[in-house]
């Protein structure tokens, strides 16, 4: 790492591949070193943006180039494994669009490969780095909202249909990233449905269900065949709620303090009378940085100082078994579907008995 700056090299320069290029190129501590993608015209677009550096079709070369310290991969799914891997293994730090890979067990490969050469390895979570979403894990650390009794998300918008992946882990991987970032326990089974509507292709609106240990429950939905694009999400807690809505400009976070009161005793659930409460509404300040950016300075920061990041590969591996888990409900009309650490756990637990 020459003169105390980050080499970095992106490979993808189509959709998000153009906002990380951005992001790395503004950055005081990293040093923007080459694009790759098979798109003469893209690459003739990143070049005229920054001259200065090198644009080329060959992942190889941005590999073997010892001016790169870290690649970032913003390329279709399915390339997302063979690329991060050949980047590991020829001792880059790497960044990889989300989901991580196709699966968790070659998710898994590339977790061990970097903890084996002690590289870094980040998955592009992006939510989990807005203001807003870390607000809002503020809040529940400090157990504003006291318990919390559910996560409601809507995620829908006309497109983007995509070929490799269908919408689930195309829009539901930021909810789920978002919920483990900001929830203290882990969902143990999943429930999801889906359909698809253009043939050949997959599933483009899906409902999901994660359950926890606790009363809590969180719900996702999402879609691809939306006429208007909705980003929002209830969260409610026994104390306050909170309503986060991604599209609004300003005032994205509304915390209400309203909620119910019950009176009467858990044995005699006939006499219950339920209150309700409804105090002041208010907007906490959530600051305007684009959430790109503070990842990408999370990330270097990382590669500088050895720390593992937020959104780990780890983190990633525990995305892509929910993932896995509500798409394997989904070919089961629905039916729970334990995930594997639940599935691990409920083994060991009848060996014992």
């Amino acid at each position: 790492m020459s003169n105390d700056t980050i080499g970095i090299g992106v490979i993808g320069y189509g959709y998000w591949g153009p906002n990380l290029v951005r992001n790395f190129a503004a950055h005081h501590s990293a040093r923007l070193v080459g694009v790759c993608d098979f798109d003469s015209e893209k690459l003739a677009a990143s070049k005229r943006l920054y001259p200065g550096v090198i644009t080329t079709s060959s992942c190889d070369e941005l590999l073997n180039n010892p001016a790169v310290d870290a690649v970032a991969i913003a390329t279709p799914v399915h390339t997302h494994y063979e690329l991060a891997l050949a980047a590991l293994k020829a001792g880059k730090h790497v960044l990889v669009e989300k989901p991580l890979a196709q699966n968790s067990e070659l998710a898994r490969r590339l977790i061990d490969e970097a903890a084996r050469r002690g590289l870094i390895l980040s998955v592009d979570h992006t939510f989990v780095y807005t203001p807003a979403v870390r607000k809002i894990r503020e809040l529940l650390v400090k157990k504003e909202l006291g318990s919390v009794y559910y996560y409601d998300s809507t995620r829908a918008s006309l497109g983007l249909f995509q070929s490799d992946v269908n919408v689930i882990w195309d829009l539901a991987v930021h909810d789920i990233s978002i919920i483990q970032y900001i929830f203290d326990e882990q969902p143990v089974a999943v429930s999801a449905t889906g359909s698809c509507h253009v043939v050949g292709s997959p599933e483009n609106m899906a409902h999901i269900t994660l359950f926890f240990d606790s009363a809590c429950v969180a719900h996702i939905s999402v879609n691809w065949l939306s006429p208007i694009k909705v980003r929002q999400t209830f969260i409610g807690g026994s104390k306050k709620m909170i309503v986060y809505n991604d599209l609004e400009p300003t005032e994205k976070i509304k915390v209400y303090d309203k909620g119910i009161t019950v009176d009467g005793t858990c044995d005699k659930a006939h006499q219950f009378r339920i209150g309700y409460r409804a105090g002041d509404m208010w907007a906490p300040h959530v600051a305007p940085k684009e959430a790109l950016q503070v990842e990408v300075d999370h990330f270097i920061d990382c590669v500088r100082n050895g720390t593992q990041p937020i959104s780990s590969g780890m983190s990633g591996l525990r995305v892509i078994e929910v993932l896995e888990a509500a798409s394997r409900s989904i070919a089961e009309h629905g039916k729970p579907v334990l995930l594997k650490r639940q599935q691990r756990r409920v083994a060991e637990r009848a060996a014992a008995v």
